[in-house]
């Protein structure tokens, strides 16, 4: 089935993202008597899905996976039990574009999918605190591997009265984010705002960032109301309470859809290797130059990483943040695979025996 251009626009779901492609995927599922629709809103165990009879509460009892990557998120398009039906259920979801994944706290490391079928991730960093461009970079890693477009926002550029302070800050964060708009946006006074408009106002964006970085005032500032409870935020660390406590969907005026989230504390990388080759790409170019294809740019002859640092190309801290991110990921990844956990423990043991073996020579003991 095909739709025009009006019929498209006019699609009572249309402006909750509702596409052809969606439609398609959909259709054997309305042959049954199904309806389709987007979940704006989820809260133990049921959620809100806006459908073209409008808002409905359906229970998730038969979408509870042993895999909690593919439990029902704010994002998802649903199969729902058509009216009459009581009470309602998600019998399934349609298959996600693109998931925004994170590594929980749980010692099963499992992952944890904060927004689904997302097009853009506005990372929202506030200036009314010193910049952690180590937790940038990991936001932006999660953001390339969810298949999003990131985009970083500077929050509470009003609270920097030096324009060249406020430069310098902003040339510090392009330096981490190669390839991603950042903005400077005043959401009080109203500035960056119709910027940051325009970059989202098509498709689904997911707000995110830590407690107390305006999250909730942008939301508003975005949709034209306060739908988003907003606190201020403590003079000494510039943290927030959560002021929003569930995953929300709303549109936009400026068309699109906007998902705010709660203010994350731990941002942990879930198998996101491609993601952290993005953020570090200009490491990632340099690497094609070593000596050797698993050149690790710690003390390797003929690396060009290292050379990249000695002659001040390469900040240090990116390095060693590109290190951080990479063993982390390597070890999350390990911990689902017993094959490359396996070749982990043994690549350590190695590099601990020989680690040892230096020290002895340097006092003599080798002799």
């Amino acid at each position: 089935m095909s739709f025009s251009v009006s019929e498209v626009s006019s699609h009572p779901l249309a402006a909750y993202g509702w596409d052809e492609g969606w439609e398609g995927v959909f259709a054997p599922h309305r042959e049954r008597g199904a309806v389709l629709g987007r979940v704006v809103r989820v809260d133990r165990g049921l959620c809100d899905v806006v459908t073209a009879e409008g808002v409905v509460r359906a229970d998730t009892e038969f979408v509870v996976p042993r895999d909690p990557m593919k439990v029902v998120c704010t994002g998802d398009w649903a199969v729902v039990d058509p009216a009459g039906e009581d009470p309602r259920y998600v019998r399934t979801l349609l298959p996600r574009r693109t998931a925004f994944v994170r590594s929980t706290s749980s010692k099963r490391s499992e992952g944890q999918v904060l927004a689904a079928n997302v097009d853009h991730a506005v990372i929202a960093v506030s200036l009314a605190v010193e910049l952690d461009l180590g937790r940038v970079e990991r936001y932006l890693a999660l953001a390339w591997e969810s298949g999003a477009q990131p985009v970083v926002v500077l929050s509470k550029a009003d609270l920097v009265g030096d324009p060249v302070v406020l430069a310098h800050l902003v040339r510090d964060v392009e330096g981490t984010a190669p390839g991603v708009p950042v903005l400077t946006v005043s959401a009080l006074a109203g500035e960056g705002v119709e910027e940051l408009a325009g970059l989202v106002g098509r498709g689904t964006t997911v707000l995110l960032g830590a407690s107390g970085a305006g999250k909730s005032t942008l939301a508003n500032t975005l949709v034209g109301a306060d739908v988003m409870d907003v606190q201020a935020a403590r003079d000494v660390d510039g943290k927030g309470r959560h002021t929003t406590t569930t995953r929300n969907l709303l549109t936009l005026p400026t068309g699109g859809v906007l998902i705010d989230t709660p203010g994350l504390r731990g941002v942990g990388l879930w198998d996101a290797g491609h993601g952290v080759g993005q953020v570090f790409s200009e490491i990632e170019e340099l690497a094609g130059d070593c000596r050797f294809q698993d050149c690790a740019h710690e003390a390797e002859p003929g690396c060009a990483v290292l050379v990249a640092v000695e002659e001040g190309a390469l900040p240090v801290r990116r390095l060693e943040s590109y290190r951080k991110l990479v063993r982390e990921n390597q070890w999350i990844v390990s911990k689902s695979d017993a094959r490359l956990r396996a070749e982990m423990r043994r690549e350590w043991k190695v590099k601990g025996a020989e680690g040892r073996a230096k020290r002895a020579a340097k006092r003599g003991w080798g002799e």
